[in-house]
């Protein structure tokens, strides 16, 4: 068979016919390899004639409960039947563990799963299973590394949900470079999901992620698969955050919360109690009620704001972005005259969640104002508004909800755009509403009992 000798970037997966120095789709410099694939004819995903949009039928395209309440939320309802879910994260981060226990919860509801692994032994997934308690007498292992040997063993055992751990160990042996190369990511990819969709089986790959996070391989491979999910976490924390970066079944603003523990990953699906402090009277410790998706969470925003002679200063932050702190400081030093400019600055929040929505604005001003000030915010109070360049704090979305999720956890009073506050009834939600057009009256309002 006549081969076909192209180069291939590492990066995004562009193939050229020569060698490159600089990728000219994602701009990568040295990235391109050599690769030899053979030509082979491509396979049609099925063969059903085009027909109208109104006569389909979702009843036909039924979800699966994957037994993780959490999963089923980012997911936006469950498993889609015949599709192809990456799912990604670090070492050690429990990707594995959950598509296991997902594979076993679905094998015990009557269906046939099967969980293929490049890298682990039978007995080692055995082990891990016994652990999680993830054991079911319809849940199958194989051990291959082979894509041939692996689609054959899905074609005899006709299973409804497969784990595939993980896509960069497996290989294709028409293709002449090793496993976790581009071409065998992107081709290895493909044939899982013409397998999807031609033998209604849903496939979850589990993937690797670079060093800085991102996920390993070219980026065609999240164009191909139907959904992205994305595990954040710390090694030294319990708390996993499971994001969906790509949805084609539903939102991408949701999030999963989970605990990690001895017997696996647990759903935790009341976790504000997590982010909030033990002490409500900190100096430069803010509470705010942010929305992920549907959920309401409250989080605590800390900063501490120090004189320095170093130039320029130091303004640091791995959960926020440090172009909204940037922005907030010199707002608060021209509308406030706060003295920020000599001074380094640090924020971070409660479980190193990531906040970057608008309705945090408000609670990272007042967080630098209360550390500059070395003053407490008044107790038991939330805040959330948006913070224009002018001084002014706007109104926000999903104000009710964030507000009763505050109120279910004790809080007392809140400060708020005034905008949110004329739609709020405080009688009926119980708490005590500070209505701010400023961010001059929302320093007045968080700090009542400051010196003159």
């Amino acid at each position: 068979m006549k081969r076909l000798q192209n180069y291939v970037c590492s990066s995004c997966g562009y193939v050229t016919s020569k060698w490159l120095g600089k990728c000219p789709d994602c701009g990568a410099w040295n990235s391109f390899e050599e690769n030899a694939a053979p030509r082979e004819s491509t396979k049609a995903l099925n063969s059903v004639e085009p027909k109208p949009i109104t006569e389909i039928n979702l009843d036909d395209v039924p979800r699966m409960l994957s037994g993780s309440s959490e999963l089923d939320r980012v997911l936006g309802g469950g498993l889609v039947h015949s599709s192809v879910v990456l799912m990604a994260g670090a070492p050690g981060i429990g990707k594995s563990s959950l598509a296991l226990k997902v594979a076993s919860t679905l094998a015990d509801h009557g269906l046939k799963a099967l969980y293929v692994s490049a890298e682990e032994s039978a007995a080692q997934i055995k082990m891990r299973a016994d652990r999680i308690t993830a054991v079911s007498s319809n849940l199958f292992v194989s051990t291959q590394n082979v894509l041939e040997h692996i689609i054959s063993s899905i074609g005899k055992l006709k299973p409804d949900f497969v784990v595939v751990d993980s896509i960069q160990t497996i290989f294709k042996s028409t293709i002449d470079s090793s496993a976790g190369n581009v071409s065998q990511i992107r081709e290895c990819a493909a044939d899982f999901l013409r397998v999807a969709k031609s033998k209604d089986v849903t496939i979850v790959l589990i993937g690797h992620v670079t060093k800085d996070g991102a996920l390993a391989g070219p980026r065609v491979l999240e164009h191909l698969v139907d959904t992205v999910l994305l595990f954040e976490g710390q090694q030294a924390s319990d708390l996993r955050i499971l994001r969906a970066i790509k949805n084609r079944f539903g939102a991408t603003s949701e999030i999963g919360l989970f605990e990690m523990r001895q017997e696996g990953l647990f759903d935790l699906p009341d976790a504000s109690s997590i982010f909030l402090p033990d002490r409500l009277d900190e100096i430069g410790s803010v509470v705010l009620p942010t929305v992920e998706g549907s959920r309401a969470l409250l989080v605590e925003v800390q900063a501490l704001v120090a004189k320095t002679s170093i130039m320029p200063p130091r303004r640091t932050s791995d959960s926020i972005d440090v172009k909204k702190v940037q922005l907030l400081l010199a707002v608060l030093e021209k509308r406030l005259r706060l003295a920020l400019g000599n001074c380094d600055v640090f924020l971070k929040t409660a479980g190193d969640i990531k906040i970057d929505e608008p309705a945090a604005d408000l609670a990272i001003a007042i967080s630098l104002a209360s550390s500059f000030a070395n003053l407490p915010i008044a107790p038991k109070c939330v805040m959330f508004g948006e913070v224009g360049l002018a001084g002014e704090v706007r109104a926000v979305h999903f104000a009710r909800q964030r507000l009763y999720e505050a109120k279910r956890l004790g809080f007392e009073r809140a400060i708020i755009p005034t905008k949110n506050a004329r739609e709020i009834d405080a009688t009926d939600l119980g708490m005590e509403l500070t209505a701010v057009s400023t961010l001059k009256e929302a320093f007045r309002a968080a700090f009542p009992r400051r010196s003159e």
